[in-house]
C-alpha cells in the first residue's frame, strides 16, 4: 500500500529532530454544501533540524518513531521567513 504524502506549514521546531506541521484541508460539507477549512497538526521527524518556522514542507507516512511521531519530512518545498 502506498504511503500518504501531505503538504503543510511548519508551526514549531522547538524540539530536537522534531517539527510540528499544520496541514490544512478544504472540503465541502456533504449536506449544507458550505466550504469548510480544517487544520490538523502532525509531528514529523526532521533528522538534520533543517526546518524553520514558516517553511512549507512535504511529509510522508512512516513507522512509529515515538509515542505520537509517525511522519518524516520528505522535502522542504518553500522556505518561510523564519524566526
Amino acid at each position: 500500500m502506498p504511503m500518504k504524502i501531505l503538504k503543510g506549514t511548519v508551526i514549531s521546531n522547538k524540539m530536537n529532530k522534531t517539527v510540528v506541521i499544520a496541514v490544512e484541508r478544504v472540503f465541502q460539507h456533504p449536506f449544507y454544501k458550505k466550504t469548510i477549512k480544517t487544520r490538523k497538526n502532525y509531528k514529523a521527524h526532521d533528522e538534520e533540524n533543517r526546518c524553520q518556522i514558516g517553511d512549507v514542507v512535504e511529509i510522508i507516512e512512516s513507522r512509529p518513531i515515538s509515542k505520537d511521531k509517525r511522519w518524516k519530512v520528505l522535502r522542504i518545498i518553500k522556505e518561510g521567513e523564519g524566526q
